[in-house]
């Protein structure tokens, strides 16, 4: 259980960062708070990952460094890189609420099709009933709307991307600790990844929304809160849990985005969407309670 409640505390924060952007500085844009939230965020997780990967794999050594390995630390940086500038153009576009909740509703039933796909294990009947239970509240959710009463294709395409950028991340750290590699020593390199991608992208974006209090703080919470610390406790849930179960459990971030949106940003939901928010609850409740079962899965070698 404690695992289950690390991954919900960390999407309580990823919750947090459509209502961090709402409240920062005008003259932002998706892409500019994407690098500046993964040269910050993507840095500090490197250096949290690696630093408890040191002391973890001193007794218990990572396997052999291979280029399946190489290319699937890359690949989680890379999707986290790709991540925010379609997240941000989701909330963008359609609200804090229902941007969130497009993005991280599709990501369970994309993480748990591409796990099966991978390692030909079904989901449980646990994790099935639970899901659909948490994507009707998604349903419920979205037909509420966006910021016009319709959701804008745009940002449709950008959450649903987003969503398919954490389930690949999800699955490819998942394989590689079934592999054998210590999980904050797979976090590191996937904040060490997309930290070096934000830097790359630095100079092409206009960072001046920076120099105001507002927007440093903004920065600093969406680099230090939602990625350092959201990701240390998710990799750590991870551990113990199947990629398809923790990113249910991410379902928690729409749950959070769409009461901050309410009450913080003041963002208006119909009486379908507030229905919506008590099945996902509903969901995520299932989900807590059939994931208590310990996770022992087939290893899948990187090799094979």
């Amino acid at each position: 259980m404690l695992s289950v409640f690390a991954v919900v505390a960390a999407a309580v924060l990823f919750g947090t960062t459509g209502t961090a952007q709402a409240l920062g500085p005008d003259g932002t844009t998706p892409l500019s708070v994407g690098v500046a939230r993964l040269v910050i965020g993507g840095t500090a997780l490197a250096a949290i990952g690696f630093a408890l990967a040191r002391r973890r794999t001193a007794h218990t050594p990572n396997p052999k460094l291979t280029g399946r390995a190489v290319g699937l630390m890359a690949l989680t940086g890379i999707c986290l890189a790709a991540y925010q500038p379609l997240f941000f153009l989701g909330t963008e576009r359609n609200g804090v609420a229902v941007g969130t909740v497009i993005a991280l509703g599709s990501a369970p039933v994309l993480a748990g099709l591409l796990e099966w796909a991978l390692t030909r294990r079904l989901p449980t009947a646990g994790w099935i009933a639970a899901t659909v239970l948490a994507t009707a509240g998604v349903v419920l959710l979205s037909a509420g709307g966006g910021l016009d009463g319709g959701a804008d294709p745009l940002g449709l395409v950008g959450s649903i991307g987003a969503g398919a950028s954490f389930a690949v991340f999800a699955n490819a750290q998942r394989r590689l600790m079934d592999a054998g590699w210590d999980p904050f020593t797979v976090a590191g390199a996937m904040g060490a990844g997309s930290g070096a991608i934000g830097l790359i992208a630095l100079p092409f974006v206009d960072l001046a929304w920076m120099a105001e209090p507002r927007g440093l703080a903004m920065a600093l919470w969406l680099g230090l809160a939602t990625i350092a610390l959201a990701y240390t406790l998710f990799t750590w849930g991870l551990e113990r849990l199947t990629a398809a179960t923790a990113a249910t459990l991410t379902l928690a971030e729409p749950l959070t985005a769409s009461i901050l949106g309410i009450f913080v940003l003041g963002e208006q939901l119909s009486a379908s969407a507030t229905a919506g928010l008590a099945v996902l609850a509903a969901g995520l409740v299932l989900l807590a309670w059939t994931a208590r079962a310990p996770r022992n899965p087939d290893p899948v070698p990187l090799e094979g």
